[in-house]
């Protein structure tokens, strides 16, 4: 089995490169069908926001292109210069190069990182497994995935299922949009009866109210010092425009509060807001001042009446969770390091398969013989019972015997150019090729 990487990701190479580097649509396709044509090898090509890979594979020894080779053809694919995709020598860290070349076990170790999300800028988020699946999906569908990569993929998969599941690595949310979701979450268990104010039209409030919306409340209203601002994100977001006039109005009427502005100044004092909360019959009103400077006076807060939270608040909340999520990173290379040999031990069994099957179905011939000689020699002195035993008691010492060759043959990492272990139990057992 022989692996190769390459690839670079938001560690070696800047955005600017990235982008370059990055295939979608038409080129993907075209790419990965001239990876398998003209090196003869299976490929699956990773391309997201934070990295772009390619994997390469062949079953048979004979070698996969150089690291070098790969890189020139990124250069070509992409008409990048070849002096910006300086490659890092394996085993050398300290060697400047914006793409890196695992090979053989270090690609397993490396794919099983990406997917299980420690690898990410992020650490913990869930996106990339799904990415890595679509992506061999693709390549799948285009025929580029052969014995190897499927099995590596596939084992992928399940190693960032279980990482999800025995590590609590990505627990909570840690961009500011979803952390403020998931405290709005935690204030009311349902939205269908409850209106969301959107105050201003930032960028990142843009994002928030895609999040917000997402929870499917009863009325989105939108208010701006344009007008025509308003409109714009309400029809956006399936909301209605309300004055800007009216805003002490609207806040009367909301239940979720979204604020992004960019006023000099707070846009609603304390003074002003005890008047909105005399006027409102209904419970908490939860305020997300994500502007810079803050749109509402912090002494708005009672904890009961209103909860207000600004953007250090979702800040702070956020670096909790990452730190929370750190402790989870030794436990899941752990499962790495185990998955990593699982997989080195499932493809030897199963290259080693035929030979494996002709060893065991030898030892059952010469097994049988020999019970069934003894049997006879017995001459029916023994019951039906007794015969059973014998038999299992054989069958366990034909196990034991064999335990040792096999996971041997499983454990044996072959060198060029050296007799192999399949070679000597072949001649040591008689069996033919």
């Amino acid at each position: 089995m022989k692996l190769l990487l390459v690839g670079c990701n938001y560690r070696t190479a800047p955005i600017e490169l990235r982008e370059k580097l990055a295939f979608d649509g038409p080129k993907f396709s075209a790419a990965l069908r001239e990876l398998e044509s003209r090196y003869g090898c299976e490929a699956v090509i990773l391309s997201t926001c934070n990295r772009v890979e390619l994997y390469l594979a062949r079953a048979h020894e004979q070698p996969l292109p150089e690291h070098g080779v790969i890189a020139e053809f990124l250069s070509e694919a992409h008409s990048v210069p070849m002096n910006q995709l300086a490659t890092q020598q394996p085993g050398c860290s300290k060697q400047p190069g914006c793409l890196y070349a695992p090979q053989d076990t270090d690609v397993v170790r490396h794919l099983f990182r990406v997917v299980a999300s420690l690898d990410s800028l992020i650490v913990g988020e869930g996106q990339i497994a799904g990415q890595v699946k679509r992506a061999y999906e693709q390549a799948h569908e285009l025929g580029t995935v052969g014995p190897i990569l499927h099995a590596l993929f596939q084992h992928a998969n399940s190693v960032a299922k279980r990482v999800r599941s025995e590590t609590g690595i990505g627990r909570g949310h840690v961009s500011v949009s979803s952390v403020a979701v998931d405290y709005v979450r935690q204030v009311f268990d349902h939205f269908d009866d409850k209106t969301i104010l959107v105050i201003g039209a930032g960028k990142m409030g843009e994002l928030t109210l895609k999040h917000l919306k997402d929870l499917k409340p009863r009325r989105i209203l939108v208010t701006n010092r344009s007008p025509e601002k308003a409109q714009e994100v309400a029809t956006g977001c399936g909301g209605q425009a309300t004055a800007w006039e009216r805003l002490d109005d609207a806040l009367v009427d909301a239940d979720i509060v979204l604020s992004t502005t960019g006023a000099r100044e707070p846009i609603m004092t304390r003074r002003r807001f005890d008047g909105v909360l005399a006027r409102r019959s209904g419970g908490t009103i939860v305020i997300l001042d994500i502007a810079v400077p803050r749109d509402f006076d912090p002494r708005i807060h009672d904890g009961d009446r209103a909860c207000l939270f600004n953007i250090d608040d979702l800040q702070r909340i956020r670096a909790q969770t990452l730190q929370e999520r750190s402790k989870h990173i030794a436990p899941a290379e752990a499962i790495i390091d185990q998955e990593v040999t699982r997989f080195q031990n499932d493809w030897l069994r199963r290259r080693h398969g035929k030979f494996i099957a002709q060893l065991t179905q030898e030892f059952d011939a010469c097994r049988k013989d020999v019970v069934e000689g003894l049997l006879e020699d017995l001459n029916g002195a023994v019951g039906t019972d007794d015969r059973a035993k014998i038999e299992y008691a054989f069958r366990k010492l034909q196990n034991k015997f064999l335990h040792g060759p096999i996971s041997a043959l499983a454990e044996e990492a072959p060198e060029p150019g050296r007799h192999t272990l399949l070679e000597a139990l072949r001649k040591m057992f008689r069996l033919e090729e």
